[in-house]
């Protein structure tokens, strides 16, 4: 057990703690550049090169997406109903509780710990909480409507494409499939050491405020996925799936939206970097539940 953990936690945590060093060590490194990239290439081409390859049934992908899409109504809600009773602000940490790093972390984690299948399922939960986090979580931040953002968002016409293809049983070119491959085999490395160099950016403030609202991040994450588990009846690697991603910890795209609109940024940047640690420490233990 312990040879399949560290085969799946050593890449994610040497690859993070790469871009960690990285930033501590005062090297350039463009965050902006790379979160263009992975955000308007590598993820677009990696959903669609995992979509065209797909071997699921898209009735199974998207009973999936539903069930994430329910885990993400759970955060809202009770996110919302514990801040109400700590009289805390809505709009500054809600965000925080409802979107968990579904991307930088959960997609790697799922691909070490279940493979090709466990990359779809994955990419699934990736496009609802995309989706709701470029709608909803703007406008919970900002207070305008982001259908703009929304249209501008590479990864949703990746996902139309490559299940529109699925559906309709198309073959594309093997000289497409290769080049969406080799970008798409950007995305997961690039996620990593952006995460990293996030991590050593951010500076914690006001740290037992950062602290609870990050265990309460992970608990209800765990919690909502694995009730939502016994409900529907998921076993084997949707199980895992649906576990992993809900209990990931605070989005980094929470810490830039918080900046960008002026929302306590200061203590997003604690829960994010919090959250994270907290989330390396307790992934043993995860897995092994998990598995």
């Amino acid at each position: 057990m312990f040879e399949i953990l560290l085969n799946i936690i050593a890449p994610v945590v040497i690859t993070a703690g790469l871009g960690f060093y990285w930033a501590k060590s005062g090297r350039t490194f463009s965050t902006e550049t790379v979160t263009g990239l992975v955000t308007n290439i590598g993820a677009p081409m990696l959903i669609f090169t995992t979509l065209d390859s797909l071997e699921m049934q898209l009735t199974s992908f998207f009973e999936f997406a539903l069930i994430t899409f329910i885990a993400a109504v759970s955060f809202c809600v009770i996110g919302f109903i514990i801040l109400k009773l700590l009289r805390l602000d809505i709009r500054n940490y809600l965000p925080g509780l409802m979107f968990p790093n579904a991307g930088n972390m959960g997609i790697p984690l799922c691909y070490f710990a279940f493979g090709e299948e466990g990359l779809a399922l994955a990419i699934a939960a990736f496009t609802v909480f995309s989706t709701l986090q470029f709608t909803f979580g703007i406008w919970l931040s900002s207070g305008v409507s982001s259908l703009l953002h929304l249209a501008k968002t590479p990864l949703i016409y990746a996902v139309f494409i490559g299940l529109g293809a699925k559906f309709f049983d198309l073959h594309f070119p093997i000289w497409i499939t290769n080049t969406t491959g080799l970008l798409g085999d950007l995305t997961i490395p690039l996620m990593l050491l952006a995460l990293g160099v996030s991590l050593g950016s951010l500076s914690v403030s006001h740290i037992k405020l950062a602290t609870g609202l990050s265990v309460l991040r992970l608990g209800m994450g765990f919690a909502v996925g694995y009730l939502l588990s016994l409900i529907f009846g998921l076993e084997g690697v949707e199980r895992g799936v649906l576990i992993l991603e809900c209990a990931m910890p605070v989005a980094v795209f929470n810490y830039l939206f918080s900046v960008r609109y002026k929302r306590a940024h200061s203590h997003v940047a604690g829960m994010v970097l919090i959250s994270t640690v907290l989330s390396f420490l307790t992934l043993p233990a995860l897995l092994i539940f998990i598995l």
